[in-house]
């Protein structure tokens, strides 16, 4: 069924019956030519591309649970492509032009809401680290603005400019950045590839990897083997866990990160703003809660739970940009399940067991990077050859000292 508006009509004059699934639930076949391990918007996006662009139909997506009930329905759901090194910059921007067509393309409405991303400027340091990100950015074809206090003052006039412990002397802006509904965004490439013919097998959790000499023949689930002419992986924080299976150690840690959900309010925050001084970031939901996060917590976990102190350090950041905050109502709070990679930036290659490819490392930046990390992960199986933007996102990079490091901090996942 292709939606519109005039089916919506159509259903609401007779009595909303003609309504189908968004996919089908089919029992894994015996064989498929590339099976997907993992069922969040990475993979999806994967499968969705290797049927649409690159016309391999006879493939699988494996989810141990239900389509959006990992890291791709608990995240902020910022995108942007806002970043500095010649690593990064062309393939986030790459993404973000994704962004801006996927809602036609997959025929889902996602609720992309290209409403601009604001990163504050606290120092005269900061200042010229932002100048000199926004000339990459352009540099790479995407949009950069530099705002000066007036300028902000007139957009974003409930900052505190007065009295601040962080003064605020200005901002970079990217008008074309924004966010996306989280959970339509795995529905909609679920939909989209299971109409091209890709099996979603939900319920269905990878329990081993059968190698033999060198090469992975498939996969062992809760629901029997299933042969694999190639082995995609893109689990988020379980990347370790299950490469694991396979006897590889990854240059990955699992950490957790919070998020944050207020009360509704009326319309207050007309974009995305994160803090300059601190690790805060904030949005306002299409249900009027104001979403925000921050740091991870710190320590290795695979509980999507968090604690106390960072709950503390984000409520902080958020009264130090507008202390209006202080009067909001938490209404919830969850925690996802971050693959951190040591350098902060993410690994999308062949590993070297023959048929088994990884895609993970994603850090704070998965859900942003989702159609362009699918497409390139669909290009990369489908080719065996990296695609232009992702070629700097290899394994290697660690042994060969091409580190990725956005952030300058070094090489420890909780640095970045």
């Amino acid at each position: 069924m292709r939606y519109s508006g005039f089916r919506v009509i159509k259903e609401a004059l007779t009595g909303h019956k003609g309504w189908t699934s968004a996919w089908r639930d089919p029992d894994p076949q015996p064989h498929y030519d590339i099976v997907i391990v993992g069922g969040g918007g990475h993979g999806l996006a994967t499968a969705y591309y290797l049927a649409s662009q690159f016309r391999q139909h006879k493939v699988a997506v494996i989810e141990k649970g239900w389509i959006g009930g990992g890291n791709v329905g608990r995240n902020t759901t910022i995108i942007r492509s806002n970043y500095l090194l010649d690593g990064n910059e062309p393939f986030y921007e790459f993404s973000l032009k994704l962004w801006e067509g996927l809602e036609q393309d997959f025929n889902y409405n996602a609720m992309v809401s290209q409403r601009g991303i604001l990163n504050l400027i606290h120092t005269d340091a900061q200042r010229d680290a932002y100048i000199r990100r926004g000339n990459a950015m352009i540099l790479n074809g995407a949009d950069a603005e530099l705002l000066d206090v007036a300028q902000l003052k007139r957009e974003y006039p409930f900052l505190n400019y007065d009295d601040a412990r962080f003064p605020i002397k200005g901002g970079l802006a990217q008008r074309r950045g924004g966010t996306v509904r989280h959970d339509a965004v795995a529905w909609g490439y679920a939909r989209g590839a299971d109409s091209r013919g890709v099996d979603i097998l939900q319920n269905c959790e990878v329990t081993g990897f059968r190698i033999e000499n060198g090469q992975c023949l498939g996969v062992e689930t809760s629901r029997g083997f299933i042969g694999a002419g190639k082995v995609g992986v893109a689990v988020a924080g379980n990347s370790s866990r299950v490469m694991a299976m396979a006897g590889m150690r990854l240059p990955i840690e699992s950490h957790v990160l919070q998020a944050f959900v207020s009360e509704g309010l009326k319309p207050v925050i007309p974009g995305v703003i994160t803090f300059g001084a601190g690790h805060f970031y904030c949005s306002q939901s299409d249900k009027g809660g104001l979403v925000f996060g921050g740091d991870i917590d710190g320590y290795n976990s695979y509980a999507q739970r968090g604690n106390l102190p960072v709950i503390e350090d984000v409520a902080e950041g958020g009264m130090a940009l507008f202390p209006g905050l202080g009067r909001v109502r938490l209404l919830r709070l969850w925690g996802g399940i971050m693959d951190m990679s040591m350098d902060g930036s993410p690994i999308i290659d062949r590993t070297d067991i023959d048929g088994l490819y990884f895609n993970g490392g994603w850090c704070y930046g998965g859900f942003k990077a989702t159609p362009a990390s699918g497409w390139c992960f669909a290009h990369l199986l489908a080719t065996d050859q990296p695609h232009e933007t992702a070629t700097a996102y290899r394994f290697d990079r660690f042994q060969r000292g091409y580190m990725i490091d956005e952030k300058g901090m070094g090489a420890q996942p909780n640095l970045h």
